[in-house]
């Protein structure tokens, strides 16, 4: 018998049935439970078929939902430490500022740091040059007799102490109020005839300081006295180049009580002659005077010149003494 005839014969392939037609959508019903009956069929396998499932451990949640947080590593004990500093010194900063707002708003409201003698300390850096020393002061009645005065400025020297510009007395007698600052310039009258150096001292003395001194210069007569007379502003170039020691002719010393300043004033001639008899503003300006010096009017010179230097100054103090600040 051949070995084709042993096989068995191979069933004929089923024919595929028509795709039934879809039922209307059944209503809503709870889902019975799976019972054996009702579960399908497992379908066969080829032989060299073989199906991989990949399972997740766990759903997965969308990025946009949440994120994945970090490992929070442990906190260094520096970092710590540097971070308290931080806070330490913020605090300092803030309340240092807060400090510094309220003492300023507290000197501003307090009536002693607006006095005359707060702000006429500093008055040589806060009122402007020209203010302190014009271009040109109006002598109007200040000549003998009462005739008119024009001096124009010819050089403001550098601010500096009191060494250079005074004589070692004069800076004695004025030690007990201090010198914080010295300012000069010099002038000449209309017919550059005359020269004149104006200083102004700014001291350290306070009211009672400024009051003691005046009052000892007017009963020892020191603001007369030769060898108390303040020295000359010579400017190279001008009329008043060969204006030195030797060409003082008369001089004005005032201390001030209203203001810590000391203003004082020497004049002499034009034209470089020495002079042997200086003479004390006021005594060269009387009319009663003799001599060179009080007939060219020297005196008045002197004397006009440091007068309106000091109320230019006082105007300038006191219009800071009352502005708002």
């Amino acid at each position: 018998m051949s070995t084709e005839a042993q096989r068995p014969p191979v069933p004929p392939r089923p024919a595929v049935a028509p795709a039934p037609a879809a039922p209307p959508a059944p209503t809503a019903a709870p889902v019975p439970a799976p019972t054996a009956a009702s579960t399908p069929p497992v379908r066969a396998q080829h032989p060299y078929t073989h199906t991989y499932t990949h399972r997740q451990p766990f759903p997965e949640t969308p990025a946009e939902t949440t994120t994945r947080l970090r490992p929070v590593r442990t906190r260094h004990p520096a970092r710590t430490a540097a971070a308290a500093v931080c806070v330490v010194l913020g605090l300092g900063l803030i309340g240092g500022a807060a400090t510094g707002a309220w003492l300023t708003s507290t000197s501003s409201a307090d009536p002693a740091a607006r006095s005359p003698y707060t702000v006429g300390r500093s008055a040589w850096h806060s009122v402007p040059v020209d203010t302190l020393f014009p271009r040109v002061l109006d002598g109007r009645g200040a000549g003998p007799g009462g005739a008119d005065r024009v001096w124009t400025r010819l050089a403001v020297a550098p601010d500096g102490g009191c060494a250079p510009a005074l004589d070692p007395l004069l800076a004695r007698a004025l030690r007990p109020v201090g010198c914080a600052r010295l300012l000069r310039a010099t002038y000449a009258d209309a017919t550059t005839s005359s020269v004149t150096t104006v200083g102004v001292i700014f001291t350290e003395g306070d009211a009672r300081a400024m009051t003691t001194l005046r009052d000892r210069f007017s009963e020892q007569h020191l603001d007369r006295r030769a060898d108390l007379m303040p020295r000359t502003y010579p400017v190279d170039g001008t009329v008043a180049a060969a204006f030195g020691d030797r060409q003082r002719a008369a001089w004005s010393v005032r201390v001030s009580t209203g203001m810590p300043v000391v203003v004082f004033a020497v004049s002499g001639f034009a034209d470089g002659r020495p002079v042997t008899d200086p003479r004390p503003a006021d005594r060269a300006a009387d009319p009663e005077a003799k001599g060179t010096v009080a007939e060219a009017g020297l005196g008045h010179e002197a004397g006009g010149v440091a007068d309106r230097i000091e109320r230019g100054l006082r105007r300038a103090v006191t219009d800071l003494t009352e502005k708002p600040r």
